[in-house]
């Protein structure tokens, strides 16, 4: 992992910083439309191993996972799988506890959802679906497709909290952004401190950002 990608995943990780704000420092993107927690409370930030399932056959999911890293976040990209749920507690369980990955995000749909509660454990998806995958070996994955999904997504660093989930793509991976997330950390401090302290409204604070007039 090369020094920018760690310095934004560590800085991330240790101020906790929101989906919200990874998104306003993206200028108001990057977020996986409606894939949300199945469990409230869970804060996870990593690099990600994205893996695939195709053709609603989990086949790939099962051989691709064995060689994910300690604290990486498993990213399983749904490929014409017509709604069905990508995996249930099994893999779920051996990802998380065996293979020690920070946690699960799919854009598909996930199954036994009550044991998946129950352990509490850090999942994303687009919602739950009792109707899972086959395990039957697919075709292969066109070449075209492969090569634009993992650019796309290996390797780039996901955040994921109560609000969803965000990506930062490769190209954000660098001194600027990280200083960006700085950035929007110390004008979260001054725009609550507005707030609670100088009792200004939000139209002052965000709108006109009489504090900035103020250190003029």
């Amino acid at each position: 992992m090369d020094e920018s990608k760690k310095k934004i995943i560590e800085y991330i990780k240790r101020n906790r910083v929101s989906t919200t704000e990874v998104a306003d420092c993206l200028g108001k993107q990057g977020a996986l439309q409606d894939v949300l927690p199945i469990n409230r409370g869970h804060f996870r930030v990593g690099e990600v191993k994205w893996v695939y399932a195709y053709q609603s056959t989990n086949w790939d999911v099962h051989e691709q996972i064995i060689d994910t890293k300690e604290n990486q976040i498993v990213f399983i990209d749904s490929i014409e799988c017509d709604d069905r749920a990508i995996i249930g507690e099994l893999v779920s369980k051996y990802i998380l506890l065996y293979l020690q990955a920070a946690g699960i995000v799919t854009n598909g749909k996930m199954r036994d959802a009550a044991a998946l509660i129950r352990e509490n454990y850090p999942i994303w998806s687009k919602g739950v679906n009792p109707v899972g995958c086959f395990n039957k070996k697919p075709e292969l994955l066109p070449k075209n497709i492969h090569a634009r999904h993992k650019e796309l997504y290996d390797g780039v660093i996901m955040v994921c909290d109560d609000c969803g989930v965000v990506l930062i793509p490769k190209e954000y991976h660098t001194e600027e952004f990280y200083n960006k997330l700085i950035a929007i950390e110390e004008q979260e401090d001054i725009w609550f401190d507005r707030l609670d302290r100088k009792k200004e409204n939000t139209f002052e604070i965000v709108c006109l950002k009489k504090y900035l007039k103020e250190r003029e």
